[in-house]
């Protein structure tokens, strides 16, 4: 059952950025992730301001003057993974959106949300104090931890649960915040709080701050982009392994390449040794090998999700095998 909320329905980004300065205060969008939450009584809210009456060109995907896309906050995640500019330009944001959760989730969400959503750790989701709660410890070290993370932990070993924010991570794209005296931008690959810095927060949106806008660049002709997921159920489920490539090739040799994992870390991790072990190199058997092996360099499993090592090396191995088959056509 839903708990007592005021709520309230501002016509302007900084109507409801004001709303928002005010403790106790949460956007709704799609919400299928903040209502879920209030009905488990995660945290409590005093009032929800809902984005419905916002304009409407923060639904729209549109094209830049430098040939890259704006994509409007509010955007729904299944008119991204249909929309004919993202399915031939980003095929891994396509991809990736496609991924998201069941058809009426990607219905309702929208991209601004499947940003900002709370992890699924079911100590977090459930009646434990702990550290992210501001408790005074991780639940999961010592207990049920075969979905939590198997890098970057610090302290907090949740799993980010975004699709989507890997693949814009790869992508280079920028996020575009508006408070409500300020607008700033920040890289979607920053866009993600460490729980080193803070355990309790899962981005760096300050009080009153709000999503505008994601700006994807444009890419350079011939760029070959994919996002991989794993989950335990096909039909709905989040990601036990994943990742989002972004190669520059010439033929078979990597002039440039991006690569951000879902389902490894409480942000999407950048997987740099597979960037490192590519770069400048041919897509050869031996290559790729030596990728795979690299992506999981930095792993530190806990006692029951060793399994991920070898999804990931897999999903990195069969990705690149992909990319270097698509060079050849």
């Amino acid at each position: 059952m839903l708990p007592s909320f005021a709520y309230a329905r501002p016509t302007s980004l900084r109507e409801a950025a004001d709303l928002l300065t005010q403790p106790g205060s949460y956007p709704l969008a799609g919400g299928t992730d903040l209502l879920g939450c209030l009905r488990d009584a995660v945290f409590p809210a005093d009032r929800l301001v809902s984005l419905a009456s916002l304009p409407d060109e923060l639904r729209g995907v549109r094209r830049r003057n430098d040939g890259g896309l704006s994509i409007g906050a509010l955007a729904s995640i299944s008119g991204l993974a249909a929309h004919p500019d993202i399915q031939a330009g980003y095929p891994a944001l396509s991809q990736a959106a496609s991924e998201v959760g069941s058809p009426q989730l990607r219905n309702q969400g929208t991209i601004g949300g499947n940003l900002c959503q709370k992890p699924r750790c079911w100590y977090y989701r459930g009646e434990f104090d702990c550290l992210r709660k501001g408790g005074p410890r991780c639940y999961a070290l010592g207990g049920q931890d075969e979905y939590h993370c198997i890098m970057g932990g610090q302290g907090c070993y949740i799993v980010h649960p975004s699709d989507t924010a890997p693949a814009l991570a790869a992508l280079g794209a920028a996020v575009e915040l508006t408070g409500p005296q300020h607008s700033r931008t920040v890289p979607a690959k920053d866009l993600h709080m460490d729980p080193g810095r803070d355990p309790t927060r899962e981005t760096v949106l300050e009080a009153g701050e709000l999503i505008r806008e994601i700006v994807l660049p444009a890419l350079r002709p011939g760029t070959y982009s994919a996002y991989r997921k794993v989950r335990a159920r096909r039909s709905w489920d989040f990601a036990l392994a994943g990742a989002a490539l972004v190669l520059e090739l010439q033929g078979l040799h990597v002039q440039r390449a991006s690569v951000f994992l879902s389902g490894a870390a409480p942000y999407p991790w950048h997987a740099q040794e597979v960037e490192q072990a590519i770069i400048g190199q041919e897509l050869t058997q031996k290559t790729i090998q030596e990728a795979a092996e690299a992506v999981v360099s930095r792993a530190r499993p806990l006692v029951r999700n060793a399994y991920k090592i070898p999804l990931l090396k897999g999903i990195i191995r069969e990705e690149l095998q992909r990319a270097a088959e698509a060079s050849r056509t």
